[in-house]
């Protein structure tokens, strides 16, 4: 299998018709053909028609069979009939490229803000012992609007990705995915839509910045050291190779019984009081900066070990450290709505001012 990347560009048919027809026919297709985890390919899904190249083979078919009835001549009616003969013949081998391809979404890699976002995509043909030789060719799969990828050659199993470019930050919903084909000939163009519900969280766009990390008591910058993780003897940080001399009491005897080898518990405690990383409408840092600001140093201090936490309007993070923990922050801050976090801010402004 070859993928090759391509930019898909906008039917132009769509500015001809009336956006009345397009939602109707939107309306249409998502009764037809509603979101499901796991999608194969049938009669009921493939559309075809006649591709630009088919329209002038069709127009060159009438006009040679005009021809050879006009001057009676067998053989330019013969070639009329075969020309059409093959026009039927793709329609048929168009669908059957088409029919039985089965797709199942694979999960996604993370993705920042305007980065391409690969969603990938599991194909299953029709590829058995008895048919070998069957298997789908140039297949085109691509979102609405956007650049396709053009899968060459699609045996039993193959891996895609369909590339989504420059999404914004938040909860990222690309819709169907159009499958097509123009093979065999590019006399028909045999299409289907796929919906596998798809949805990613993007998270903002890292930008390098300052640290500062605050505490509950005062919102003025602390030092980096609060939340340093230091040896103790309450959490649990991980585990680590067993140093001779150490106490047997600190061996993580389970793991050993699974035959990993001998390990030891290793605690920490965080170093000061709790540190958070905090939005601060009243910054007057545009809203997205500050939260690409807040992406980098999630990043940062997790790489650092660092114990923190995250404070947003309306959200808190309990201060912890780890991959999980980080997840959880870079989504809260994905899905972060300033708007609503400005109107919270101004209602309680209102009340301030009441008492």
């Amino acid at each position: 299998m070859f993928a090759k990347r391509k930019k898909s560009p906008q039917p132009w048919t769509k500015r001809f018709i009336p956006k009345a027809l397009q939602q109707r026919w939107q309306r249409w297709i998502k009764r037809r053909l509603p979101p499901q985890a796991k999608v194969t390919l049938s009669h009921r899904g493939i559309f075809i028609l006649p591709s630009a190249f088919g329209l002038a083979w069709l127009t060159l078919v009438v006009v040679l069979y005009l021809f050879g009835t006009n001057y009676q001549n067998n053989l330019v009616i013969g070639l009329s009939l075969l020309l059409a003969s093959v026009f039927h013949t793709c329609i048929i081998y168009s669908y059957k490229n088409l029919a039985g391809l089965t797709f199942s979404a694979l999960p996604a890699p993370e993705a920042h803000a305007g980065e391409s976002m690969p969603f990938p995509i599991k194909l299953s043909g029709q590829t058995t012992k008895q048919h070998k030789s069957t298997s789908h060719q140039q297949i085109c799969l691509n979102f609405s609007e956007q650049r396709h990828i053009r899968v060459h050659h699609s045996n039993e199993l193959t891996d895609a990705s369909v590339p989504f470019d420059k999404p914004k930050r938040g909860l990222l919903k690309p819709g169907r995915i159009t499958v097509s084909s123009n093979f065999p000939l590019g006399l028909c163009k045999a299409w289907s839509y796929v919906d596998l519900d798809l949805e990613h969280v993007i998270y903002a766009k890292p930008l390098p910045s300052d640290i500062q990390l605050s505490s509950v008591d005062t919102p003025d910058p602390i030092n980096e050291q609060h939340g340093k993780l230091k040896p103790g003897v309450d959490d649990f940080k991980g585990l680590k190779g067993y140093v001779p001399g150490e106490s047997l009491k600190q061996v993580a005897w389970k793991q050993w019984a699974q035959g990993r080898g001998m390990l030891s518990k290793e605690f920490a405690e965080p170093e000061g009081a709790p540190v958070w990383l905090t939005f601060n409408p009243r910054s007057g840092e545009p809203p997205e900066s500050q939260l690409s600001h807040l992406a980098w140093q999630v990043d940062t201090l997790t790489k650092a070990k660092q114990m923190f936490g995250l404070a947003l309007v309306g959200q808190t993070i309990e201060p912890e450290t780890g991959e999980a923990h980080r997840q959880a922050c870079q989504q809260a801050i994905a899905l972060f709505k300033p708007a609503m976090a400005a109107n919270d801010l101004h209602d309680q402004s209102e009340a301030d001012d009441e008492r």
